[in-house]
């Protein structure tokens, strides 16, 4: 047991074991006179550290000199330290608790700087209230702020200009009108089934056909500038229509026509819709017009152009295996798939291009509009008319859209010998007139009379199907000199 807790004693007549509590109890009771051990114990415990320490510091004088060094070094880091803070950090903190105060301010309405940089935050606290306010204000932005009487005068004045304006421009217009009635007379209004509320123009007559808005699939609202760009890109993608004479030296014509015809019974077979066709062909015309081939690997290519085509324009297409087993696995897969990169590579993943079906649709709409209900007879026999020219090489001297106009003007001539093929809408939406035609015209008609002794007949079984109307039995009588005269 430790001697501060339990001491042995004698005092007068009191023996035995002396305890704190008995200790405290005779000294309140003042039998017991205070000890003075414990106080020089405490005396030599406060001594003994000191004596140890000079004791220490008499005999060792490098490890005074490292503690001195220590005490240094904790010096200059506490000085650095603080300069750092009143330099930075310490502004970023009263910067922070300024701009608080600051925006706390300016919501009571006080100041009207909304922002403040931190610089100046920093000198602003350490001055008063009144001389942040008046420094705030002092670097407030000046705008330009009109009075209420100026504005009022500047819209006046611009209000005035602008009625000015429009007075001028109902007179100029006004006064246009009366010399196209006084030079043309009254204009033409085509009435139709499909498009009686149609708006017309004042001096050709011609139909709206993009006033119905209500079918967001004809995009009336853009029609006008897509067939536009259309008309530009159909001259920059062309194929050269000379690529067989001068690139291609061992394959021939007749070599491409049985291939596009081959390709027409494909497409039937997987159900492929016509944009797909189209798009096979004059991919392959595009990269013969560059590119030399053999001739055993040009249903390569065939395939190859359709997949490409099929996965452009189709929902499904058709797999790589399909396309392989169609040429009775002449091609592997593998054969094909490096084609295709080939392919791709070369037009530079620039699948799409204006070809001949893209045209069609506008103008068989504008043809369309005359009638009172839609001629679905006009429709195949225009698509059956264009189909012929896939498989003639001749044909890519000729514009896609001048093909389309054409194709229009052959099917109503025969459909209906009584009225003129062509019209002013018909005129306006291709800008094409009946005397551009000609040429082409003719042409495409001495493919749909070339009924014997052709061999590529894919075409023509394909539309002599009851779906189809039967279109390709169909001929049209002899072309008129007069058909390509001006229309009136």
């Amino acid at each position: 047991m430790r001697k501060e807790n339990a001491v042995s004693v004698t005092v007068g007549q009191l023996n035995g074991r002396m305890t704190r509590a008995r200790i405290a109890a005779l000294r309140a009771s003042g039998k017991l006179l205070p000890s003075k051990a414990p106080i020089e114990q405490d005396q030599k415990r406060i001594l003994r550290p000191n004596s140890k320490r000079a004791a220490l510091d008499e005999n060792n004088t490098r490890a005074n000199e490292n503690v001195l060094v220590r005490y240094k070094k904790r010096a200059v880091l506490q000085d650095v330290t603080n300069v750092c803070c009143d330099r930075t950090y310490g502004s970023c903190f009263r910067t922070t608790k300024l701009q608080a105060k600051h925006d706390k301010q300016a919501k009571k309405g006080v100041l009207k700087v909304s922002k403040v940089a931190p610089a100046i935050a920093a000198n602003l606290q350490v001055k008063s209230k009144k001389k942040i306010v008046q420094q705030a204000r002092r670097e407030e932005p000046k705008s330009e702020v009109l009075s209420s009487n100026t504005l009022e005068k500047e819209v006046a004045s611009r209000l005035n200009y602008i009625q000015k304006l429009d007075t001028d421009i109902n007179q100029l217009q006004n006064q246009t009108s009366r010399v196209l009635l006084e030079a043309h007379g009254p204009p033409k209004i085509e009435k139709c089934g499909l498009f009686k509320s149609s708006l017309t123009s004042s001096d050709t007559g011609f139909t709206d056909i993009d006033c119905d808005e209500k079918d967001p699939q004809l995009c009336s609202l853009y029609a006008l500038d897509i067939y536009s760009n259309l008309r530009v890109a159909e001259l920059d993608r062309r194929p050269i229509p000379t690529f067989m004479e001068t690139i291609q030296k061992d394959i021939s014509q007749s070599m491409r026509g049985i291939l596009v015809d081959w390709l027409v019974e494909v497409s039937e077979e997987y159900k492929l819709v016509p944009d797909t066709l189209y798009l096979t062909v004059y991919l392959i015309d595009w990269f013969l017009s560059q590119n030399y081939i053999e001739r055993h690997r040009l249903q390569l290519l065939g395939i190859t152009c359709m997949l490409i085509a099929s996965k452009y324009e189709e929902i499904c297409a058709p797999r790589v295996e399909d396309f392989c087993f169609i040429t009775d696995n002449t091609y592997t897969k593998e054969e094909v798939i490096a084609m295709e990169i080939q392919v791709l590579k070369y037009f530079g993943f620039q699948i799409f291009a204006p070809t001949t079906k893209t045209f069609l649709r506008r103008f068989l709409r504008a043809a369309q509009a005359c009638y009172k209900s839609p001629s679905y007879e006009l429709e195949y026999l225009a698509d059956y008319l264009a189909e012929l020219t896939l498989v003639e090489y001749s044909f890519l001297n000729f514009l896609p859209s001048l093909i389309a106009a054409s194709a229009v003007f052959l099917a109503r001539w025969t459909l209906d010998q009584t009225s003129h093929p062509w019209n002013p809408t018909l005129e306006h939406y291709s800008s094409y007139k009946a005397s551009d035609l000609k040429s082409t015209v003719h042409a495409i008609q001495d493919q749909q009379l070339r009924t014997s002794g052709c061999p590529l007949n894919a075409v023509r079984m394909k539309y002599k199907q009851q779906k189809f109307k039967s279109v390709a039995a169909l001929t049209s009588p002899e072309l008129l000199a007069t058909l390509f005269l001006k229309v009136e």
